[in-house]
């Protein structure tokens, strides 16, 4: 709760350090303002709580996955600095930092929502937010177009979301979403049909939220078109947070009523790792194949949600966090190369190795960690997720994970051919000392995970 609140303090101080002209301090203040946010968070582990009459709640999981998005959230502020450099942007940096805390404000309350109003408070503060963000530069018609496609596309989710939360309170005349656990409880077995309606509308929303088969067609244009440190945020704190309220939402609501569900997630989730994985596959774009990438992600973490039995709550932790510090690295490295290059195709990484092995050498462990490959963390974390559906049932499904990561490893393997194999281009490449920094982070996390990764596994 403390988290929150100090969050949107700074957050609100982002937008009055305009009026006393403190630009220039701005980013190292929010920075140390999210490091001690960060310890403090740490406080509330094993100390559960409710606040605002069971609006909210401290546990355990929203301790962990809150943890993860303020690191997040401290690497993108970190990175913002050198990407907002120039003279237009720095008009705007203190609206830009302040929107990006306001994102993770929305994200807070959805990884310690108790209530349905919180849950879509947190969702519309997080999508307007980056709504915003998408389409913040102004005179490039593709940063247009994704924002206003990701606002069109939000908008009809947040309906579908809001209906259901509507009809699930005119049934059990609760948002507490305890008590929509317990009234599933008590009447699996004779469901009213309004109720499954509105549970199957939700269910549809956090797809759409998640980018998951058949809602992610959104996806691919907003990554592109949207700038790349805030493609960098959209794959990373916001399909995480998406996935944690999603798992939450399931695991207290509606786990009585999983039957009725599981075969919408289970088609969504086969298809979402095949369209993931075989469209990256043709990509030439980077920030697309990222983004077809992120949706095969959203498919081994839909994996661990369907798997609602064991304890998947540490599988999909462990896999987030891989998930992220790999994402972050490469989008640093991304942001280095396409502001050398000025293009985003994959061709804007040829004869990297050569210009500048280190980031070469980054960006391999990077796309191996996403592809799954031991000793990094991407590899626990799909090995933890496959173990737990197989365990819980789900061998079909995990055998097509399995395959579909084989066929993920072809599309990452290109952006390495290419650093490698193909012949250098004239542009010389460098990355400022704090993006080295992040880059090294990211990836010394990665293999610290891969290594000793019964830090997570027991953790939640």
């Amino acid at each position: 709760m403390n988290t929150l609140i100090y969050t949107a303090c700074l957050g609100l101080f982002g937008l009055v350090a305009e009026i006393f002209n403190l630009r220039k301090y701005l980013i190292p203040i929010l920075v140390i303002g999210l490091a001690v946010i960060f310890s403090l968070n740490l406080q509330t582990w094993n100390h559960p709580a409710t606040h605002f009459n069971g609006m909210l709640s401290d546990t355990n999981f929203s301790t962990a996955f809150s943890g993860l998005a303020l690191f997040i959230m401290l690497i993108i502020l970190i990175m913002a600095g050198e990407f907002y450099s120039s003279s237009d942007d720095e008009k705007h940096i203190s609206d830009y930092m302040a929107i990006l805390l306001f994102t993770l404000c929305g994200a807070l309350m959805m990884f310690s929502y108790s209530n349905m109003a919180m849950l879509f408070l947190g969702i519309e503060t997080l999508s307007i937010s980056l709504y915003v963000m998408a389409g913040s530069r102004r005179f490039e018609v593709k940063s247009n177009e994704a924002g206003f496609k990701y606002f069109l596309m939000g908008s009809f989710a947040s309906a579908f979301l809001l209906f259901g939360i509507a009809l699930i309170f005119g049934v059990t005349g609760t948002f507490s979403i305890d008590g929509i656990g317990s009234y599933m409880q008590h009447h699996a077995d004779k469901l009213d049909p309004l109720f499954i309606v509105g549970m199957l509308l939700m269910i549809f929303a956090m797809l759409f939220k998640v980018s998951a088969a058949p809602f992610h067609f959104w996806s691919p244009d907003v990554y592109e078109g949207a700038p790349t440190l805030i493609t960098a945020l959209m794959s990373t704190l916001v399909k995480i947070a998406a996935f944690a309220a999603f798992y939450k939402l399931l695991s207290t609501c509606f786990v009585f009523a999983m039957g009725k569900a599981e075969i919408i997630l289970t088609i969504s989730c086969a298809a979402t790792l095949l369209i993931g994985n075989l469209v990256a596959l043709v990509q030439d774009n980077f920030k697309r194949l990222l983004a077809y990438s992120g949706i095969s992600h959203a498919g081994y973490m839909l994996l661990a949600i369907i798997s609602l039995q064991g304890s998947t709550d540490s599988a999909l932790f462990l896999y987030s966090v891989g998930y992220a510090v790999a994402s972050l690295a490469a989008f640093a490295i991304a942001i280095t190369v396409f502001k050398a290059t000025e293009t985003e195709s994959i061709s804007g990484f040829n004869g990297l190795a050569k210009k500048n092995p280190f980031l070469a050498a980054c960006l391999t462990m990077a796309m191996l960690s996403l592809a799954g490959i031991p000793p990094f963390a991407g590899f626990f974390g799909k090995y933890f997720i496959f173990s737990e559906a197989i365990r819980n049932g789900y061998q079909d499904l995990a055998l097509l994970g399995i395959v579909s990561s084989i066929i993920g490893v072809f599309y990452y393997m290109k952006v390495i051919v290419a650093m490698y194999n193909k012949p250098a281009n004239e542009f010389t490449i460098t990355a400022s000392f704090t993006y080295q920094l992040v880059i090294a982070l990211c990836l010394v996390l990665s293999i610290a995970l891969g290594i000793y990764p019964g830090i997570f596994t027991k953790l939640l």
